[in-house]
Parts: structure tokens; sequence; C-alpha cells
């Protein structure tokens, strides 16, 4: 005890025995650990601008459902339906809530309910059939757009367990949110008989993913601990290094609660003592320690009895929720103290009582990409401008909330640098990173822990046996090769600087392809005349990996209008294009059913023309903003003119890796829904493959067999495309945690296996002359490749990246590029058909680039 405590004393790093020993401190010792946490938490207010104040949110509590799937042996809030007079509360009851509490000055309205009660009891399922909804979650929504536009008051959501695309169509609809954590106990959920056993929702694996999913999608989230609820003190500890684990990582835990149990009667846990207020005050301390100054941890005051003073030097600086008006339905037998008692409580513990918005200072100052904008006028006008606190005297007035559903036209307009497609050539990147790198893709040296483990790139298996065999097996029998065996003959690339590296073998494996390639498509080498419109790259999704998301300010970012789309694809028309490829950064103001406007106006233009368009990130974020389906979603986009999606945003399928690269992007199972949903449809889509920087040849094996496995399920994609990391302005690069993109051999090498992995599955193996030099391209078309995507116009976001290949090739250029391996060229569609002789004439006289994009250079010399 005596160590832990100087080490706390020192300001040193616990670890988790060190804070094990730390929640049984009691008397002098707890004393002394109490001062230790008051002084961390005191310099955490100074330096957040506010010393000697302690901060507490006037709410309402909207209980909007007391059903719930899940069984917690402690609960006393759900209840089951015959004993409510309804499965819900109706909008109006929502409203008097909310509009009674706005009269008391009221800010929040806290809405809590059970998890997904539709799964477990029919009348929930009816109630929300009955009024429209698809699910709780959607009525949720719905109630919280009209708490914003009909009161004022700032929706703070409880609605339980919820996954990566839930937080995504809640984030435009409420400031912040919250779900306590409460253990990581998995005994508590295994062993029949404990708190949570028969609660789905209460395991500890899924509810820490909901705080990471919630730091991915940028959401101010509260969540925290029940302490005294069967847990060892081993676990409890575990629980408070867990919390800390997230809000490192990705800074979105805005406060941290504790709170202690108090038993009620007609529950399974009504003989429980209650947890000791020592241990709660040693609880709270070593939260505090663990945590660090910059934490916000609170206490609720109607579980401590009188012991206000002692949960202040015990490092609180947040008694939470207040309310004037309803009481607390999870603990309904404890009223809320009044606020002026709590002042007082407060100020006789040497501290400000000051009352702060749902959302807290921190994140109110800091905006986007925490504040959906949708959000920001609602919250302005509550908040201080200076410390982001709550304005006392402000009251809350409805305001209209913009549903994305208003269209394109009337919005984003022509701004920012526009012309950086083709400036990125001649000028380059105003810098090579942003200057809030070190803040906005979370914590670098956390994440050098989730780093996923693997075989490495090096020669595994690149000698012997193992590798004679799967030769063999590519060449004799090539869909019943195993993982092992298509491990090994990456293997034969060797390691980054080239050890172990078989040429000879190398040379064996691209010449087995090759014959496959010959196999299934012919000599043919082919290309497509195409133009890529990003029509912006304001983007706030934190993608670790990308040098092209910008920040709405920054002196690179920039925005398209639909007329300057329209112009765009106009001008690729006229040059002989069939195909433009549209996407664009995850803009904050950008509505769900701007995708759709988008390709109308480009159908308006060029009603010939194919619509290839959206990646399937886009396509949740259009869902999740329109709160509709994925399957409703396409549909209506294909009504406006999508043609076929690009398989953008795969990245590596395997979330180990994703966590990695990128900060909230959309995980595995969300790209697969998004790609199995359009095949179904009808909606033809590209697969793809980004590698060469945080993952391993078994990554790419899995992510290859996946995408065969989902092939032969649908026979919905078109090709297959290979994107080697481009590492210069890559700001996973720059933080050193990526290596520098794949070595030439590992490019021979994962084109060849893709070729043979992919053989009776995927005709088109497609490589980017982007990120290849002409020469790798010559090479990985000798080794399995029959097409080179296309002569791109403008292709600015390898450019960012740090690629010196160009923004376009013209027809003459990739004639130039095929032409020593002796094989014919071939323009084609995007279904790999032929274009019409028209498009072949006016590809032919503008080199299938339009003159817009050329530099003076390129123009002179043709």
């Amino acid at each position: 005890m005596r160590r832990a405590l100087a080490r706390a004393r020192d300001g040193k790093t616990l670890d988790t025995a060190e804070a094990a020993i730390l929640l049984q401190a009691r008397g002098n010792d707890l004393e002394t650990l109490l001062e230790h946490a008051s002084r961390v938490r005191d310099a955490g207010l100074v330096a957040a601008g506010r010393p000697g104040v302690i901060t507490y949110s006037r709410k309402v509590f909207i209980p909007l459902t007391r059903l719930c799937r899940d069984r917690c042996g402690y609960c006393t809030f759900a209840t089951a339906p015959h004993r409510l007079p309804s499965a819900f509360l109706s909008p109006d009851e929502v409203l008097e809530i909310a509009r009674r509490g706005a009269e008391m000055g009221c800010k929040e309205a806290l809405f809590t309910l059970g998890d997904r009660p539709e799964d477990r009891w029919h009348q929930a399922r009816e109630w929300l059939d009955a009024h429209g909804y698809d699910d709780t979650l959607s009525y949720v929504r719905a109630m919280a757009i009209r708490v914003l536009e009909e009161t004022g008051l700032l929706p703070h959501l409880n609605p339980g367990v919820m996954t990566w695309r839930d937080l995504q169509r809640l984030k435009p609809v409420a400031p912040s949110m919250g779900m306590m954590l409460e253990t990581t106990s998995e005994r508590l959920f295994s062993e029949k008989g404990q708190a949570h056993h028969g609660s789905p929702d209460k395991d500890p694996a899924v509810r820490l993913r909901v705080l990471e999913d919630a730091g991915r999608s940028s959401v101010p989230f509260t969540t925290g601990i029940l302490i005294g609820i069967g847990e060892t003190i081993a676990e409890r500890a575990d629980s408070i290094f867990a919390i800390r684990r997230v809000a490192r990582e990705y800074g979105g835990v805005q406060e941290v609660i504790v709170q202690n149990f108090r038993a009620k009667p007609d529950t399974a846990m009504r003989g429980m003592p209650d947890a000791d207020l020592h241990d709660l005050a040693a609880t709270i301390a070593v939260t505090r320690l663990v945590l660090g100054p910059r934490a916000r941890v609170q206490a609720p005051p109607n579980l401590i009895g009188d012991e206000y003073a002692l949960m202040v030097r015990a490092g609180i600086d947040d008694w939470g929720g207040v309310s004037p008006l309803t009481p607390d339905h999870v603990n309904p037998e404890r009223p809320w103290p009044q606020i002026d008692e709590l002042a007082g409580r407060t100020a006789q513990a040497g501290f400000e009582l000051r009352e702060r918005l749902t959302i807290y200072p921190e994140y109110v100052l800091a905006g986007e990409p925490w504040l959906d904008p949708r959000l920001r006028e609602h919250v302005a006008a509550l908040a201080d401008p200076r410390t982001g606190l709550a304005r006392e005297d402000a009251i809350p007035v409805g305001r209209p909330w913009q549903e994305p559903d208003g269209g394109f036209s009337t919005g984003l307009r022509t701004s920012g640098r526009a012309d950086l497609h083709v400036a990125i050539d001649a000028e380059g990147r105003t810098a090579d990173r942003r200057d809030d790198f070190d803040s906005v893709y979370g914590d670098w040296a956390a994440l050098r822990d989730r780093l996923p483990s693997g075989g490495g790139s090096g020669p595994t298996g690149a000698a012997g046996g193992v590798v004679r065999e799967a030769l063999r097996r590519a060449e004799s029998d090539p869909a019943r090769l195993t993982d092992e065996q298509a491990v090994a003959l990456l293997g034969l690339a060797g390691d980054q600087n080239g050890a172990g590296a078989d040429d000879a073998g190398l040379d064996e494996l691209c010449r087995i392809a090759d014959g496959l390639r010959r196999e299934a498509v012919g000599d043919d080498v082919t290309y497509i005349v195409n133009r890529n419109i990003n029509f912006t790259n304001v983007c706030y999704t934190g993608c670790r990996f990308c040098a092209f998301a910008q920040r709405r300010a920054d002196a690179d970012a920039y925005t398209l209008s639909l007329s300057e789309v329209a112009d765009r694809a106009a001008e690729a028309w006229e040059a002989g294009a069939t195909e433009v490829c549209m996407q664009g950064g995850i803009h904050p103001d950008l509505p769900g059913t701007a995708y759709f406007d988008i390709a109308r106006a480009v159908k308006e233009r060029c009603p010939d023309i194919h619509v290839h368009a959206f990646s399937p990130m886009e396509v949740i974020n259009g869902a999740s903003r329109t709160n509709m389906s994925i399957e409703d979603w396409l549909r209506a986009a294909r009504e406006a003119g999508l043609d076929s999606l690009p398989g953008t945003a795969a990245e590596i399928l395997d979330d180990d890796v994703r966590w990695v690269l990128t900060k909230g992007k959309l995980p595995t199972a969300e790209w697969i829904e998004v790609i199995t949903t359009a095949h179904r449809l009808g909606i033809p889509t590209t697969s793809t493959m980004m590698y060469g920087h945080v993952d391993t040849h078994e990554h790419w094996v899995r992510h290859i067999r996946l995408i065969r496995t989902i092939q032969e399920e649908t026979g919905g994609f078109s090709e297959f495309v290979l994107l080697p990391f481009v590492h210069h302005s890559a700001p996973i690069y720059l933080a050193g945690i990526a290596r520098p993109g794949p070595t030439p051999r590992e490019n021979r090498a994962v084109h060849a296996l893709a070729r043979i992995m992919l053989h009776g599955a995927i005709a088109n193996i497609q490589c980017s002359w982007v990120k290849l030099q002409d020469d790798l391209c010559r090479a990985v078309l000798s080794g399995g490749v029959n097409d080179l995507g296309g002569t791109l116009m403008e292709e600015t976001i390898s450019r960012m990246a740090g690629s010196e290949n160009g923004s376009y090739k013209t027809i003459g250029d990739i004639a130039a590029m095929v032409a020593p391996t002796g094989r014919p060229l071939r323009q084609r569609t995007t279904s790999y058909g032929t274009p019409d002789p028209e498009r072949l004439a006016a590809a032919e006289r503008s080199g299938g680039v339009c003159r817009s994009v050329r530099t003076p250079l390129r123009l002179i010399d043709r």
C-alpha cells in the first residue's frame, strides 16, 4: 500500500495491480489517497480554465420505454408490458415532459430506455409497427428531433447497446450519448445467478465495442462503472483501465460515472448489501488517478447520503444530471437533491457549482467533428462561447433541425481550392500534414498497442516442400489452394528488405498466374476512358492512412457545387468518356440525399454516361443521415441515376487492421452488407484491397478469400483492384506506425496470387498505374493482370498522399506503357464491353483526357 501511494503521490503511471491495492485503502491510507486524487483533479480544472468549479447538468428524465430485453438482477427500471399503460411514451407525453422541463430552466433531455425491447416483447414490436417505426432507435431519433425543434432542450441518448451504424444515425440528433460499461467481469455475465446473467447486452465485450464505436464516430460519450454488484477488486480495477484505454485511443469519453449499487426491493439482488461509501470514495479516487487530470469524473449526488464532501475530496468534478422536475427513474427511491442544496454542499467543500450542457465544455469549444453541424445552433443558443459551459440565463427555445433531406443544390457551393485536381501536379499540397495531426486521429501511442499480430511480411514458408506443393496446386487446381499455401507463395517476395526472397520462385508464381489470366480473359490489356470527380475533400472520419481529407477551413479543402460536378461530367463526355467515378469526403454538411442529387445532375447533363459512384462508406453515411435502410437508399440512388458502386473503403477487410488504419470508417460487416445488398438489387460493384501498411500477408490472403466467397454467393463483382499503400504524406506513416508501402516483389506476388485465388470467380484483375510506376505495371501485367483502370482525367487522392505518377494518362501514354509487353490494347466500358464507335472516335480525338486538366507542358508536347 505504501509503495502504491508513493507512486500515486509522485504522478507515476499506475498498473492494474497497484490500482487494486489502492481500491482497498481505508483509514489514514484512504485520506492520503484522497489527497492525491484531489490534487490531480485540481490540476485538471486549472488546465481546463475553470479552477475550483464542479459542474452539473439541469435535466429532465424521459423514460421513453421501460421495456427491455435484458434481465439484470438489480434493475427496477425495466418491467413487463402488463404493468404499463403503453409500451412507449407517446410523442405528446415526451413533449409534455420536455416542455415542463424547459419552463423550469432545464437544458438537457435525458432519454433513458431499455435495450431493444422489440426483440423480447411482442407488445413493443406491435406498438412500433402501429406507429410507423422500424425499431426503437428510429423512435428515439424521431423524438430527439421533436424535442430539439419544439422545446430547445438538448437530447442525451441512453438507449443501451448501439451498433456503429446506430451511432451514425443518432449523432445528428443528439450532442451526446451514453452507456455505462458497468464492469468488464465476464463472470458476472456468464455465471448463472450473477448480476448480468441472461442479459445479452451486458456482455462486457459488446459494451466495450460500443465505447470504441462511439469514439470512432466522434460522439461525446458518457460511461462509467457500477460497484458492489459482485465484482472482485481486480475486476473493478480492470474495468477502470478498460475505460482509460478507450479514452486515450479515441478521446471521446466525456465523463466517467462511478456509481454505487443500492439494493432495491422486488429485485433478485434485494438481499445484497449496499456498496460502502468509503469503498465508493476509494474507487472514485483510483478512477481519478488512473484516468488523469483531463478526465471528468462524476458521482450521482442522490446515491451518496450526506457524504458530499467525501466525494469531492475523492476527486469528482461533476455531479451529473440533476432534475428539478422528474425523478431518477433508475433509482426512484433516491430523490435528487435540490439544486440550491447541491450548490451549498459544493460550496462547503470549497468549490463553485456551475451548470454545463449535456455535451461537455471541451467538446462544445472543439466543435467538429464532435458536434454535428445540424446541432450547432441548438448548442450555441445555450452555451457560453468563452467557456463552453451553460449560459445560466439562457432560455431554451425550439429551433428547426436541419432534416438531412433538404437537397444539395441549395446547400454546398463550389468553394476552397477547387482547382486542386490540376494544381496538385503543378504546385503540390500546401503542407505535408494537418495542424491537428496530434489529436484528430486519436492517441498515436495508444494506437501502437493495437498493431495486429501475425506472420509478418517475411518469407513465411518460402522454401522447401510447402512452396513447391503450393506452386503445383496453383497451376493444376487453383480453387483448392489453401490459405497456408497462399501465404507461403507471398513469402517468395521476402521481407521488406528483400531478405529471404526467391526470385526464381516468384517468376514461376507470375508465370502460373499469367497462364490463368490468358485462360480467363485472353491477351487483351483493357482500359476505360473515364473521369474521377471527387466532389469534396472535407471529411472528419479520421482515416489515418488518408492524406486527402481536410477540415473545411484548411488551405487545401474544397467542395464542388452540383453545376460544377455536372460541368466536369460533360467535359468528360466530350472527351469520349463512358464513365464518371464519383466519390468524396464525408462532409458534415452533406445531406444524405445529396448523393441522389449528384447522380441526377450528371444524368441530366449526360444521360448515357455510366455513373460509377459512392463507396460503401458513403452509402452508409447517406442511409444513416436519411434514416433509410441500405436497401431503400440504394434503390433511391439507382432511381436517381446510379449505375454501379466502387468497392472502395475496403482497405483490409479485417477489423483488427481497420481500427489501426482508420478512426471512424465503417466496420467490415457493414462493408459486406452494403456490397451484398447492392448485388442483390442488381447493382454491380468493383472490389478492392489496399495493402502494405500495418497488415500482414495473412491479412491479404484472408481478404482475397473473403472477396471470392462474396462473389460465389452474389456474382456481383466486375473486377478486383489492388491498391498498394502510398505512404509519403499518409498520417499513419508520418506517425511512424505504418511501413512505406509494399515492396516491388510483394506487388508482383500479390497481383499474381489474386489472379490464382480468384480464378473462376472474378475474371478481371486490375492494377493501379496511379500507385505503380510504368515498369512495375508491366511487371504485373506479366503476372496475371489484364486491366489498367482508366485514363482518370483527375486523380487527387493518391497525389495528395504523395504518388508521383500524375493525375491522368492519355490513351497514348497507356499505349506506350503497354507496348513493350507485346499485348493488344483495348478500350472497354465499365462492364468490360466495347464502347460504341462514336465514343471510340471521341476518345481518339481527345486522347481520352479533357483539355481542361492537361497541363500547358503536356499540351505543347502533344
